[in-house]
């Protein structure tokens, strides 16, 4: 017995000390990653300067009237049928006498592009080199005046401000763009590497007469581009949990979309002998069910993986270890970003009801009930898988669904050491934006032009050079959209170093006193 009793306290105790080797092992392997072995990251080709383009108080006033100019421009567009086409024409007059230099230039071609939109030719002093392209719009969604704080379109300028439908999305980048090339050109500036700048009339409803017909023209063309620029991302100031300093988020993709129309027909009658159910009440169970189960989390089969791992060192602690050890809590990482709506964007496909309509009196039994549902796509899954999951999780047949329009997740542009694009992107920002040490990849969760040029490039980006904080995301499309004026500066000396940058011919070696990030 005393025998029988002794092994067995030596077997627990050999059990229990293989147990604390096995977590000391996994301690140690967490800590290791956490701390040494780092995600792989984009070197640093060139040491980090001081500053950038300095801009004279003249040209300072110059470039923040120039916005508000074109912010008082209602540029609206509502759907493809219904745009303010007498606002897009002033536009381009208005670019026309605010820029001259841009418009005079030998080797700048301007043409008018599906009536209203535009596409700069700027013509680089070495052929040889692959052009780029610099891509935004000048339409704006609808801004009813109730809730603003200023009318959405009088630029009103408070407290270093421009308030306006458009200062976030996209007349800033519209503008600036060219603003900072017309800063270059006075500076007697020809770029070597020849570029595109493209400003969309119809961006916010789809873009097929402008963004579209642009990349039709260069595609027949036969030009190539290194890489492409568009809006999309921005640099977050406190947006993201966990996370001191400002990031820098480029969107290397973006979601796909399929909107559905869903459509119940049952007899109508009258309210006072009703059905056991009506064509309201059986739709209305269908829209239940696709909000109550969700399309499936995807976390780890996209960008957002590499958005988390790139920033891992970033975090603070406990949270750096967790993120730098996606292996082992990727489940509870997953099910704490399902719980947000901003970051259950990123790890999903979203189910959005947008349109409910039945009914035509108090006492009558409708024959018909409609709904819209738009869902926005993971770049895991394609438009057919979505629509497959849809009609198995409705699982009715009195409910017919028809397809609106549909289009897959953009493919994911390349994060690598060898792509030109991501270190010049990576060079200006540092260059700019002091505060900012991270530069990380991710995934724009709406749409935007850049998805028509994917036959002229893979390497798409999608980053707008603001300092956005979380106050400022439900202005976009929002009330009290603004700029900071500050913020726009920053945004044209980007745009400017940008330009300059790409002038390169080679990417060099690592630098060896920078660290990576």
């Amino acid at each position: 017995m005393a025998g029988g009793s002794g092994r067995r306290r030596v077997a627990a105790w050999a059990a229990g000390l293989g147990l604390c080797a096995a977590l000391l092992a996994l301690l140690a392997a967490v800590l290791l990653r956490a701390y040494v072995l780092r995600a792989p990251a984009i070197p640093r080709l060139w040491a980090r300067r001081g500053g950038t383009a300095a801009f004279s108080a003249g040209e300072r006033l110059e470039l923040k009237e120039a916005l508000r100019g074109a912010i008082k421009i209602p540029t609206v567009s509502v759907s493809p049928e219904d745009l303010n086409t007498t606002a897009m024409a002033e536009f381009g007059n208005y670019i026309r006498e605010v820029f001259p230099a841009v418009f005079s230039s030998k080797f700048i071609q301007h043409e008018i592009v599906g009536k209203y939109s535009h596409l700069f030719t700027v013509q680089g002093s070495n052929p040889e080199m692959m052009p780029y392209m610099l891509l935004a719009h000048m339409d704006v969604v609808p801004a009813p005046p109730e809730g603003w704080d200023f009318p959405p379109f009088s630029a009103a300028e408070h407290e270093g401000f421009i308030y306006g439908r458009g200062t976030l999305d996209n007349k800033n980048s519209a503008i600036g763009i060219l603003q900072a090339l017309e800063f270059l050109l006075r500076r007697n500036y020809r770029p070597r590497r020849s570029f595109y700048v493209g400003i969309g009339h119809d961006e916010e409803v789809f873009g097929q007469k402008g963004a579209m017909k642009i990349a039709a023209l260069l595609e027949a063309r036969g030009v190539k581009l290194s890489f492409l620029l568009d809006e999309g991302s921005a640099i977050l100031d406190g947006i993201i949990a966990g996370v001191k300093k400002p990031v820098a988020v480029i969107a290397i993709t973006e979601k796909g979309s399929i909107t559905l129309n869903f459509t119940v027909e049952k007899e109508p009658g009258h309210s006072s002998f009703p059905p056991t159910e009506t064509s309201i009440g059986i739709l209305a169970a269908a829209m239940s069910r696709l909000e109550q189960n969700p399309l499936r989390n995807l976390f780890g089969h996209g960008p957002e993986l590499m958005t988390m791992e790139h920033l891992a060192s970033e975090f603070r602690f406990p949270l750096n270890l967790i993120m730098s050890n996606l292996w082992l809590f990727s489940p509870i990482v997953s099910r704490v970003l399902a719980w947000k709506p901003s970051t259950n964007a990123l790890i999903r496909t979203t189910t959005a009801v947008t349109m409910f309509n039945a009914g035509i009196k108090i006492n009558v039994i409708p024959s018909s009930a409609k709904a819209t549902v738009n869902f926005r796509i993971h770049s895991a899954e394609k438009a057919t898988e979505v629509l497959e999951m849809v009609k198995n999780t409705v699982a009715d047949d009195r409910v017919k669904i028809d397809v609106v329009e549909a289009f897959d997740p953009l493919p994911i542009s390349p994060w690598d050491d060898q792509t030109f694009g991501v270190h010049i992107l990576q060079r200006t920002i540092l260059d700019t934006f002091l505060d900012v040490d991270s530069v990380v990849p991710g995934t724009c969760i709406g749409n935007t032009d850049s998805r028509h040029f994917t036959n002229v490039t893979n390497a798409i980006y999608r980053f707008n050079p603001l300092l956005l904080k979380s106050d400022d995301l439900p202005r976009i499309h929002g009330l009290n959209e603004r700029i900071s004026v500050e913020n726009y500066e920053k945004q044209i000396k980007f745009l400017f170093q940008l330009i300059k940058n790409c002038d390169i011919d080679e990417l060099p070696e690592p630098h060896a006193n920078s660290h990576e990030l």
